[in-house]
């Protein structure tokens, strides 16, 4: 067995090479995230390999996991890394090659196999690393089991087992694809634009698309890990305006857009204009909620106030919980309550049987996008966007935070604003704590700070259903709250 891994991210050139290196930031809330070779070594993936076998096992579960890469240029070397040091916990690992997140979560159905570990830094720039883990489908790590694996790798309490084996698995892409296109047809003539980002998802969305019956044009779909445009993220400003630009272009329906591992999706309607991912869910709300009676959705804090106050939801009966931001959070929300879906702001969507298993897929996401245009043939992406009430929002805005620093910086904004009576001229009417603080005042006008959980960053995002000033006014007074905390920095992007 590995000897412990060393924390102190120092270590000299023969330490790297004989002793596992893992920062402890790394282990965050739902996944793990590490810039590779800065933050972790070859070595310390395989020891957290060995430990996410020894927790497997110490929670009682069978022995057996799915294991998939993105694309990035060092992904398969490091999944390698984490399937040896599965092997040596006595996993039985079955290996399906380059994959999406949801295809690796797929596999764990199609294959009957119960636990998973992705290879993947999602929409994170290059140099990052990760793992996605769950030992029960379709829901992944929380607080609980991302803590206890991190004290399992730290503190050396990884347990060797014999019986590790591996298998090889060459025909889950068509497998995935087979399975998210039976039983679909797309009859409306649609053209729409498959934006890739040259991550994994170029060697997914377009196929499978087509094979709905739809036009798709292609969107730096060719595989580079390089990324030479611009980063895989449908939230980031440069991908939204490659979007918008090839929809003018090809006078497309819509743009869909992937991030690097599949499971998030983003819109462009027919206007070229951006719809943020949580006014998406309001769409897709209303769309699920006029076929079925009561309809529960969960949706993050940094969603839109529409899933309360939108006429047409109240009148179809549906109900809307808010809860923590992130993967793991939303789906076992979620599954927990029974929900149609789950959505997040950041384009995770969560479909529930029978339109999902109740994982986050991009994929999926793109085909209810297309089948609620089918259900409304007179109507394109533009019209159902102006059919919500209006509210303005920002985009999602991310001041840099240490990680080491960020959750004590949020405990003290929670404790300030939460003794906050008055926000931008009006009463408090509410405050939620659930993750960060979200501030809300008479007007509907809402305020969001939160600790990123994959990056040293926090999050902002505010809304107004009553005027921009009123939303402007908010992110200025809160962040006046912001700079009064020495730890915060530059925001990536402001109103």
């Amino acid at each position: 067995m590995l000897p412990t891994p060393q924390a102190d991210i120092k270590q000299n050139t023969l330490e790297y090479e004989t002793r596992p290196k893992v920062k402890p930031t790394g282990f965050r809330e739902y996944d793990a995230r590490w810039v590779f070779g800065e933050e972790i070594n070859t070595l310390g993936i395989q020891a957290l390999g060995a430990g996410l076998g020894t927790l497997i096992r110490e929670l009682g579960k069978e022995p057996r996991i799915v294991v998939g890469h993105d694309f990035r240029s060092y992904s398969a070397q490091i999944k390698q890394a984490l399937t040896v040091g599965l092997m040596s916990a006595g996993m039985e690992v079955h290996d399906i090659g380059l994959a999406l997140s949801p295809v690796a979560y797929f596999a764990q159905f199609e294959l009957g196999v119960p636990c998973v570990a992705m290879v993947t830094a999602s929409h994170n720039e290059n140099g990052w690393t990760g793992v996605k883990m769950g030992v029960e489908a379709p829901l992944t790590f929380g607080p609980d089991e991302m803590g206890r694996l991190k004290e399992i790798v730290l503190s050396g309490e990884m347990k060797s087992h014999e019986g590790g084996s591996y298998i090889y698995h060459t025909d889950l892409r068509e497998r995935y694809i087979a399975d998210l296109t039976k039983d679909v047809k797309i009859d409306r003539k649609l053209k729409v634009i498959a934006a890739c980002g040259n991550g994994t998802a170029g060697a997914y969305a377009p196929e499978a698309l087509e094979r709905l019956g739809v036009e798709v044009i292609p969107m730096d779909a060719e595989l580079d890990h390089t990324f030479p445009k611009y980063n895989p993220n449908p939230e980031d400003l440069e991908m939204l305006h490659a979007m918008q630009a090839a929809v003018r272009e090809h006078g497309a329906d819509l743009a869909l857009g992937f991030d690097g591992d599949g499971d998030r999706c983003g819109v462009v309607d027919n206007e070229g204009e951006e719809i943020f991912a949580d006014k998406i869910g309001v769409m897709l709300a209303r769309d699920l909620s006029a076929q079925i009676d009561n309809a529960v959705f969960v949706v993050d804090v940094k969603s839109t106030g529409l899933f309360k106050t939108d006429p047409v939801l109240q009148e179809n009966g549906a109900t809307t919980h808010y809860w923590k931001t992130g993967h793991s959070y939303i789906k076992r929300k979620t599954t927990d309550l029974g929900a149609v879906a789950g959505f997040e702001k950041s384009g995770h969507f969560f479909f529930r049987e029978p339109y999902g298993r109740g994982y986050d897929d991009g994929l999926v996401a793109a085909i209810a996008i297309l089948k609620m245009l089918e259900r409304n043939p007179d109507k394109s992406m533009a019209d159902l966007r102006r059919d919500l009430p209006t509210t303005y929002q920002s985009p999602t805005m991310s001041p840099h935070c240490d990680d080491d620093k960020k959750y004590a910086v949020i405990d003290r904004i929670v404790e300030k604003l939460s003794k906050r009576t008055e926000m931008i001229g009006q009463k408090v009417a509410d405050v939620n704590t659930v993750n960060g603080v979200r501030i809300t005042v008479e007007d509907g006008t809402w305020g969001l700070i939160r600790a990123s959980s994959n990056k040293p960053e926090l999050v902002v995002v505010v809304e107004s259903p009553a005027s921009e000033e009123a939303r402007n006014k908010m992110f200025g007074e809160l962040k006046e709250v912001l700079d009064g905390e020495p730890e915060v920095g530059a925001f990536n992007q402001t109103l």
